[in-house]
């Protein structure tokens, strides 16, 4: 495990390697004020924002409008900047395996469409770019008219599901001369945790891309367990979603209305370190602050008479987490992964969310809530999950996270102390050398 820290520094967000790696702790002075003091002068006219699509630059030349907040922009990250449709050579959980059968479904993973159909002659899930080369309608409207193919609705173009060939075009009878010379772009699949697994990325012909258990947690590998979830499409760009899971400051204010913390006493500010181990980068508390007098404001604090303390700042700080879970030695609840998978750590469960990029406008949001039992507690977990967990975590609560995901407007921004969380992330991409799937990028043309 590594750890860096920038005590006694007032450096902000710089370009890669301008600071140490991999993880950057709280300075112990306060940074630069969100927004200006009162006595600032006022800033000057600026040009209207134009409406636009996250991620396309504004147009030159407006006339005059109302302002736009000074702030920093993305340019010190350039590969986090460019990675609006996410990470390529990653496998992405899509749907639940029961959710697809014989009836093609289709989904789109870091901008590519893909059919997603489960082969009836392997029971195996099969996945093609969602597009006939003919005239480019979606295949995923097709029909299954031969058993281990897919047929185009238009004219009946038949593609084998294992390779994409195109094998019979029914409108040009038994002897077709195209047969053979088109193919569909396939994906290699994977089943695991019940869900369906595609990878976005280049594998040389005749070979396998790497594992997927490379892209999974390793305690998903390799224990018992049982878990519940919900795959689900939410607005706002995969970014946005990854950097909320991760943020340090906005649980303790915009979660502390969550049904799922009703009884349940939050912290008001925290001071914090984030570190590297396993690839995973892990927020640390070094203090906790449950109430706070603001000068010339007043105080504030999230406790109440009904309201217990809440668990440990790291999960097995007591000494009676589940043995899978105290394993992991965590010096945090929170951790985050590439290519943008969360692990918020408590001593009995585990909860996990992934941050699928669908589009620049969109993410699919997988969440699993996991216990490593068997037996009787494995089938007590499965009711509590069905019965409150799914709408009281997995909905409501995340629900909080998910409007903020979606209205935020980003960037500019202006960074405060607790956004160290966010600048760590984004410098661990930046050091990675990840692979940004082009944003123009459509297979299978």
């Amino acid at each position: 495990m590594t750890e860096l820290s920038n005590r006694a520094s007032d450096d902000g967000p710089g370009p890669a390697g301008t600071t140490p790696d991999p993880a950057v702790a709280a300075a112990t002075t306060p940074g630069e004020p969100a927004v200006a003091a009162a006595s600032d002068p006022p800033e000057a006219e600026a040009p209207r924002r134009p409406a636009r699509r996250r991620g396309t630059p504004a147009a030159p030349e407006l006339p005059p409008g109302p302002p736009v907040q000074a702030g920093a922009d993305w340019g010190s990250w350039a590969t986090y900047d460019a990675a609006e449709l996410g990470f390529r050579d990653y496998w992405y959980p899509t749907l639940f395996a029961h959710q697809v059968g014989r009836k093609p479904v289709p989904v789109t993973v870091a901008g590519e469409k893909i059919v997603l159909v489960r082969d009836e002659t392997t029971n195996t899930v099969r996945a093609l770019h969602d597009r006939c080369p003919h005239r480019g309608v979606p295949l995923s409207l097709g029909r299954r008219q031969f058993d281990g193919t897919i047929s185009c609705p238009y004219h009946g173009w038949t593609y084998d599901l294992t390779d994409g060939r195109l094998c019979a075009v029914i409108t040009d009878g038994p002897s077709s001369p195209i047969c053979g010379k088109v193919k569909v772009a396939t994906y290699h699949v994977a089943e695991r945790l019940g869900l369906v697994f595609v990878y976005i990325g280049d594998v040389p012909a005749g070979e396998e891309p790497p594992p997927v258990e490379r892209d999974i947690p390793a305690e998903l590998n390799d224990n018992s367990l049982v878990l519940g979830g919900r795959t689900e499409i939410r607005d706002g760009n995969w970014r946005f979603a990854a950097e909320n899971g991760f943020d340090e400051g906005h649980a303790k204010y915009l979660h502390n209305t969550a049904l799922w913390r009703l009884f349940k006493v939050m912290p008001t500010w925290n001071m914090t370190r984030v570190v590297e181990k396993d690839g995973w980068l892990i927020r640390v508390q070094d203090e906790v602050h449950w109430d706070a007098e603001f000068p010339g404001v007043g105080t504030f604090t999230n406790k109440r008479w009904w309201k217990r303390m809440p668990l440990p700042d790291r999960p097995g700080r007591n000494g009676d987490a589940n043995p899978v879970i105290a394993a992991l030695d965590l010096p945090g609840f929170v951790s985050i992964r590439l290519p943008g998978l969360l692990r918020v750590a408590y001593p009995q469960f585990i909860h996990y969310e992934w941050y699928v990029p669908v589009d620049a406008d969109h993410v699919r949001y997988v969440q699993l809530m996991v216990r490593f039992e068997t037996g009787r507690k494995a089938l007590a977990f499965k009711a509590k999950y069905l019965t409150a967990i799914r709408w009281l975590f997995h909905g409501q609560f995340t629900a909080q996270d998910a409007w903020m995901v979606d209205v935020m407007d980003a960037p500019p921004e202006r960074l405060y102390r607790p956004d160290l969380s966010l600048t760590a992330w984004r410098r661990h991409i930046e050091q990675t050398g990840s692979v940004v799937q082009p944003a123009e990028k459509r297979r299978g043309h």
